[in-house]
């Protein structure tokens, strides 16, 4: 093993943790002409990246945290890749007794905002600068080229900006990077992105509950359905990786693959983050919301076993499948189903971008979300063609409220809507679920509604809290209170 010292020249970058993630970007910094030196908790981890992965590159591993610090020149630019968390701040104890003022450490994890926020107020009494950067794409796009969200000091951001942008995806208008803004910014943008992409999961896995329920698709023809539709409107890694596990057979049984996997979902706290900063912020994001909550109740599975055999819904058989009365034409359906999704698709993004918004305003950090959506055009793992769309949209209109105010998100939803609604009311009266697409539909519908029966809540709050309410005939007179149980008896 190769032992940093001083006398054998600066490494450019620093990472520590070595994990699938962390091996795989010190690999893509290193191909891309820089420098890296390399620490982890667990010495036979560094041995063994070195030994294997990294033989032969300039990649150098140290065993103390004095050696890995003293191997970087200055300003020292040292990225963690460690788990959320506590363990961040560990890491940072580690190693700030070595720095100087002006070097810049950077959390690569996925590290709640009002942490990033936090650590770079405490550091920057120290002079140390801290940049909390979003990473997207998984273990591929970190060795081949992420999506890299920072945020933090624009300063310190210039000074490792020639190596984000080359290590980053590259699109047609750049690599996928950018400067998010201030303190919390990068680890904001990328909770919203999560959040985004639980919604985006949660929509295909109900368009195909509906193609393998209503239509009695296989994997094979599933296969077929969404490898066409990633070469349309709904373009995206998404559909792209979900045509794929169709085509994955068990090689014990012969069976789809898919089919022998266990219906409960798992989460690692993104997701609920995105849902309670969204209710802080008083902003509706209904379609994430039912993401989180279809991934509760799938984890609620000896209950739903014992409800299929106790509740009938419209028709059911085994394991609760419906038997579809369905005898519409099928081509048709799948087309429906298509346009269903890519509709319900854009309400997630309008809530989630109308998310990044308010925290942005709340917060001063002046995001712009035209470029937020360009560098989620690659390397991420909501990239998708329509993010092409979305990034016009805001160079249209930068103060655009929502996408659905756009006019070519507009129409086109617009003229969806009748497949979109035949859609989840032939789910409904067949009892299939769809708590996310339900969700973007009513989000839809609500947004667009004039006149909602929200004054009837509004009353009921006056007569039994006084909260008070307004009067749409005398907006000039403020809030008033009516006392109700009086006039009523």
């Amino acid at each position: 093993m190769s032992t940093a010292k001083t006398e054998i020249g600066k490494a450019q970058f620093g990472l520590i943790g070595l994990a699938v993630m962390g091996q795989n970007l010190a690999l893509n910094i290193e191909r891309h002409g820089y420098s890296v030196v390399v620490w982890n908790r667990t010495p036979e981890v560094v041995d063994e990246f070195l030994r294997t992965k990294a033989q032969g590159k300039k990649i150098i591993g140290t065993r103390s945290i004095r050696d890995f610090v003293q191997a970087l020149e200055r300003p020292r630019k040292i990225m963690l890749l460690v788990k959320a968390g506590d363990p961040v701040d560990w890491t940072i104890g580690q190693i700030k007794p070595y720095l100087e003022p002006g070097d810049i450490i950077i959390d690569g994890g996925n590290s709640y905002f009002q942490d990033t926020q936090r650590r770079e107020k405490e550091l920057a009494a120290g002079g140390l600068r801290f940049i909390g950067s979003g990473v997207s794409g998984g273990e591929m796009g970190a060795l081949w080229g992420p999506s890299l969200m920072p945020g933090g000091e624009r300063e310190a951001y210039e000074e490792i900006r020639p190596i984000f942008e080359a290590i980053a995806a590259k699109v047609d208008d750049g690599p996928c990077v950018t400067y998010v803004g201030p303190d919390g910014a990068g680890h904001f943008v990328k909770m919203i992105h999560n959040g985004i992409e639980y919604g985006d999961m949660q929509l295909i896995a109900e368009a195909y509950d509906i193609l393998r329920r209503i239509l009695g698709l296989g994997a094979d023809e599933l296969a077929d359905v969404f490898s066409q539709w990633n070469k349309g409107l709904l373009n995206s890694y998404l559909i792209e990786i979900t045509a794929k596990i169709f085509t994955v057979k068990d090689p014990e049984t012969g069976k789809p693959l898919v089919d022998l996997i266990l219906d409960k979902a798992s989460q690692k706290g993104t997701g609920l983050w995105t849902s309670h900063v969204a209710l802080d912020l008083g902003v509706a994001i209904p379609t994430i919301h039912a993401a989180i909550e279809a991934r509760l109740l799938s984890n609620l599975k000896e209950e739903r076993v014992q409800a299929s055999q106790q509740i009938s819904g419209p028709q059911t058989g085994d394991a609760g499948i419906s038997l579809s009365s369905y005898t519409g034409n099928k081509k048709e359906l799948i087309s429906a189903v298509h346009d269903a999704l890519y509709a319900s698709k854009i309400c997630s993004y309008a809530q989630g971008m109308a998310l990044i918004r308010a925290g942005s305003n709340r917060y001063q950090w002046n995001i712009n979300l035209g470029e937020i959506s360009r560098i989620w055009k690659g390397g991420c793992i909501i990239r998708a063609q329509f993010l092409d769309k979305i990034k016009q949209a805001y160079q249209r209109r930068p103060d655009l409220p929502n996408l659905l105010l756009d006019p070519d998100f507009r129409t086109w939803v617009s003229e969806a809507q009748p497949r979109w609604r035949q859609t989840v009311s032939l789910a409904q009266n067949l009892g299939i679920p769809l708590m996310a697409m339900s969700a973007s539909l009513a989000y839809f519908d609500t947004y667009r509604t004039a006149n909602l029966p929200q004054n009837l809540t509004q009353a009921q709050r006056d007569f039994f809290g006084a909260h008070l309410y307004e009067r749409i005939d005398k907006p000039g007179l403020g809030l008033i209170h009516t006392d109700w149980a009086s006039i009523t008896g």
